[in-house]
């Protein structure tokens, strides 16, 4: 039976790799690359290069899988989705019966931790829904979550206090922040810039881990201009940009 490991590379640079992530690595010998078209050279060279640093044996190699655009403004979300998540899982079970022997083990480098806003999972289970021979484990990785609240040197709960983890979207349509503390991920459009949220203040920052790596932080109405700016460049930059940041109290600890 195949075996694939999903393993948690963290939000970027290898110093955020775990052990347990290092031992993984060098237990496969593909590695299977989603390309969604907007991974950029330097992505893909994290990936390589965390492989070169750890994996002491050679002889592994990649493999690209091509994952299809999904629609940016669906009328049904979650019917889009897994339209979506089906072709991919075809793209992934013909690269998994290709590529990989049937006694082989495999694996994809996801960032952060593939439990949290990351599909892999539920598409390897659709493919052993349809039949397909894998056993599959999953390498916990550093969350952008932890890596933030670290280089802002904050707690990411207030006293007895709950944590919502949310995406852009969401809060988008919420069209206000809640109050409480809030990590928004997958936020493309700024939406701190544009919701109500009178009283709070926003740690974020961008390529975590990264050599660019950028963080700011202040009182929302305040800071949202020069947030929006940044982000900006470092897309401009690069192509793309990888930011995450939590909404709290001002003067909240």
């Amino acid at each position: 039976m195949r075996k694939i490991l999903l393993i948690g590379i963290g939000p970027g640079g290898p110093n955020y790799l775990t052990l347990q992530a290092v031992e993984a690595l060098n237990r496969a010998t593909v590695f299977f690359i989603p390309d969604k078209g907007e991974e950029k050279a330097e992505l893909r060279l994290a990936r390589e290069q965390i492989c070169e640093r750890f994996i002491k044996t050679p002889g592994y190699r990649f493999v690209t899988i091509d994952i299809p655009k999904r629609e940016p403004q669906p009328q049904d979300y979650r019917a889009t989705v897994d339209d979506w998540h089906a072709q991919i899982a075809d793209r992934f079970q013909h690269a998994m019966t290709e590529q990989l022997p049937e006694d082989g083990c495999g694996a994809f480098l996801v960032w952060g931790d593939p439990s949290l806003y990351d599909s892999t999972i539920r598409i390897l289970d659709r493919l052993r829904g349809r039949g397909m021979a894998i056993d599959y484990e999953i390498i916990p990785g550093i969350t952008a979550v932890q890596a933030l609240t670290a280089r802002h040197g904050i707690a990411l709960n207030g006293i007895g206090e709950p944590v919502t983890v949310t995406t852009g979207r969401k809060l988008a349509a919420a069209g206000r922040w809640s109050g409480e503390t809030t990590v928004v991920m997958l936020d493309g459009e700024e939406t701190f810039a544009k919701i109500d949220a009178e009283g709070a203040e926003i740690f974020w920052g961008a390529n975590l881990g990264m050599d660019d790596e950028v963080l700011a932080a202040g009182k929302l109405p305040e800071i949202a201009p020069q947030i929006q700016h940044i982000r900006r460049q470092v897309r401009a930059a690069k192509g793309w940009v990888m930011d995450i940041y939590l909404l709290r109290k001002a003067g909240e600890s």
